[in-house]
């Protein structure tokens, strides 16, 4: 199939029954611009939305039920009205919130903003939202709060009974995200100990049943009502989409992506194209070939408007996105799975579907936490192609055969029994729960992975032979809102002496395309700039060479610095935003903020005392291996090692699995730093292999 256009057979029937289809009217569920061209006020459009007419029954509901457990099918305006209909209802006027988590950020600012502007307030006063590292919302004012699911958890630590909620809203539980589970398990708990707080489950596609009966108790002996938890469903509106699939296999499912929107392009009416790929790599590759044929199709009357859109893309950027489509153009928006259910694109008419998706997957026995690439499931590949019927009747091509659909799972396996649960144990340690083995999770999961949680923990100091949190390290660690072993090195970088390079460092790695990466001449160009930053000791610290040059720049020499240097200024700024709120927190707990001065040896062994779980040597067979299970690594192309001679040992910060497993984010060491600093986790044999 290489070198051609796939080509697709519509399926015996459609595979999505539509509904409403006199109503032309775009969703509004998670569309975040509302659309001045309408004829229709703004209160005549938020009452055509289908949650609407379900508006007293919701409030009826929530008045005799504790948990509703809200079925809204795309497109009901569920994420943007509700939290609207308890706010009018009068939920708020004790001076409470009503809080809506999401599990994406991108998804929790841009709602807010959309909520914001349907109530004709600025953002940040009766509506705000709270993500990790950014507050946009007045402690006084606000009354409907949009936030990630991590900053509830974290609320949760200062008041374990949340009361200064009235409401919380789970938003998209059907991702079944590692913090949704535990959000659901705690809440589960609250919600017994304090009556008066209501919640709502909200999700597109979700087991109703089980939710309803997971959150379920008796209410008391006497009372009449059995069950606190009752479930609602809210029909949604779509138009039909038809279906296509593959006639052959693809070998390259971007290249047939791109090929099969050229064709859509040339052949059908307008509208716009929604391509699901797996990462950003994918997409960025995508959207430059999509670049290459529109500059070369100049005889089409429409033109082609390539945008990417991914978690970690500069916020400008995403916006491009959610713009309106000039009359001229056909936007061509190339996706990771944020944009299966998180965000709505207005405007699509076509999707392609490449049939995967990207998948953290944790395997205890070489205790490596890797990015895998799956076949996607069948409510993802129905949620998918529901996005080409939101506007207008529309089309979706997927690329696999129709018989390889029925062999997909019916849906995504929970995060909870699939990933590494140490982040997870340590907030459960830090709120109290102590036998984490009984915690009662939705969807429990696999012993050994709570095991290995438990056993790193314990490695890095943060529990005691007991199990129980260790005052102070265990406690300062479950307060930063990164990962174990990122705040267990912030946390040692005081005693070391380099507290201001480790948070550089750390601020750095919790933002994602630093690094610009142009195409033709201009890459070349870029490689030469980037050199200029790159050391030795690995990519870490050659993250901190870019943040300390970033900071050197004053003000309107920032920017064009960045561009002459191929680095990202936005994602340099959001880097600096980062860096100081690490910096508050580590001044919180009275860490001293020094620095080594240029001393990279101080900042490599303390980067070792806080990574040195995941450790990896040469094998003479010339590839990797984990310390501890003999994992087979390799060392990531966009790597600062990549090009150099091999060093012997090096930490990593993130595993990828494509068709080679791959450690990214590298650091050089010595294996007498591993000994000298974590004594209890290394000792030194000699092996024959």
């Amino acid at each position: 199939m290489a070198g051609m256009r796939p080509v697709f057979l519509k399926p015996k029937d459609d595979d999505l029954v539509q509904e409403d289809k006199s109503d032309l009217d775009a969703d509004q569920n998670t569309s975040f611009i509302y659309n001045p061209n309408l004829s229709l006020s703004l209160d005549q459009h938020r009452q055509r939305l289908p949650v609407f007419k379900n508006r007293d029954h919701l409030l009826y509901l929530l008045e005799q039920y504790q948990t509703v457990v809200l079925v809204g099918e795309t497109g009901c305006g569920k994420s943007t009205q509700i939290p609207q209909y308890l706010y009018e209802s009068g939920w708020c006027s004790d001076g409470k919130l009503v809080g809506v988590t999401e599990p994406r950020r991108v998804a929790a600012t841009t709602l807010a903003s959309r909520v914001a502007d349907e109530k004709g307030t600025p953002l940040g006063g009766l509506v705000g939202y709270s993500i990790r590292f950014d507050d946009t919302f007045d402690p006084v004012n606000t009354r409907i709060k949009y936030m990630t699911e991590g900053i509830l958890l974290r609320e949760m630590m200062a008041d374990p009974l949340l009361r200064n909620y009235c409401v919380i809203v789970l938003d998209e539980v059907h991702e079944r995200t590692l913090l949704t589970d535990i959000i659901m398990g705690l809440l589960k708990k609250i919600l017994q100990k304090r009556r008066t707080l209501k919640l709502i489950v909200a999700s597109a596609t979700v087991d109703a049943e089980q939710l309803r009966d997971f959150f379920n108790f008796n209410v008391s002996k006497d009372s009449k009502q059995k069950d606190s938890s009752v479930i609602i469903s809210v029909q949604g509106r779509l138009y039909p989409v038809d279906v296509f699939y593959v006639k052959e296999p693809v070998a390259d499912y971007v290249k047939a992506s791109v090929d099969t929107a050229m064709k859509i392009h040339d052949s059908e009416p307008k509208g716009d194209i929604l391509i699901f790929l797996t990462g950003h790599e994918e997409v960025d590759r995508a959207v430059s070939l999509l670049k290459e044929h529109a500059s070369q199709n100049r005889n089409s009357e429409l033109k082609l408007l390539p945008l990417p859109m991914y978690g970690s893309l500069p916020y400008g950027d995403q916006l491009k996105v959610f713009r309106p489509t000039p009359r001229d153009l056909r936007k061509v928006v190339v996706a990771t799975n944020i944009a299966e259910t998180s965000i709505t694109i207005s405007g699509i008419v076509y999707v392609i579907d490449c049939g995967f998706m990207k998948l953290r997957w944790f395997n205890p026995e070489t205790q490596v936490d890797s990015l895998v690439l799956v076949p996607t499931s069948q409510a993802s590949a129905d949620q998918r192609a529901g996005r080409a019927g939101r506007v207008r009747s529309g089309k979706a091509y997927r690329l696999y055969q129709e018989e390889e659909f029925e062999k997909l799972a019916a849906a995504t396996p929970p995060e909870m029994q699939r990933t590494e649960l140490s982040g997870a144990v340590l907030q459960l340690k830090a709120l109290g729960i102590n036998n984490v083995l009984r915690f009662n999770f939705p969807s429990p999961p696999p012993a050994k992975n709570l095991l290995s949680a438990l056993e790193l923990l314990y490695a890095l100091n943060a529990i005691d032979d007991s199990g129980q949190l260790t005052d102070p390290l265990g406690v300062q660690m479950a307060e930063f809102p990164v990962s174990p072993l990122h705040s267990k090195t912030l946390i040692t970088s005081g005693e070391f002496g380099c507290s201001e390079e480790v948070a550089s460092i750390m601020a750095a790695l919790q933002v994602q395309n630093i690094f610009t990466k142009p195409g033709g001449q201009a890459a070349i160009r870029a490689r030469i700039a980037h050199r200029k930053f790159e050391v030795a000791e690995g990519d870490l610290l050659t993250l901190l060479n870019v943040v300390v040059g970033f900071k050197k720049q004053e003000g309107s020499r920032a920017k064009p610095w960045c561009h002459e240097n191929f680095l990202n200024y936005k994602a340099l700024k959001r880097t600096d935003q980062i860096r100081n709120q690490i910096i508050k927190l580590l001044t919180k707990f009275k860490i001293p903020i020094t620095s080594c001065n240029g001393r990279s040896e101080i900042v490599c062994r303390c980067i070792a005392a806080g990574f040195f779980p995941n450790a990896a040597y040469l094998h003479h067979s010339g590839v990797y291996r984990t310390v501890r299970g003999g994992q087979e690594l390799h060392i990531h192309p966009s790597s600062v090692l990549y090009t150099l001679e091999q060093p012997q040992w090096v930490l990593f910060s993130e595993i990828m699995s494509t068709n080679r497993t791959y450690m990214r984010d590298l650091t050089v060491v010595q294996p007498d730093w591993l000994e000298e600093l974590a004594p209890h986790f290394y000792q030194k044999r000699f092996d024959n292999d």
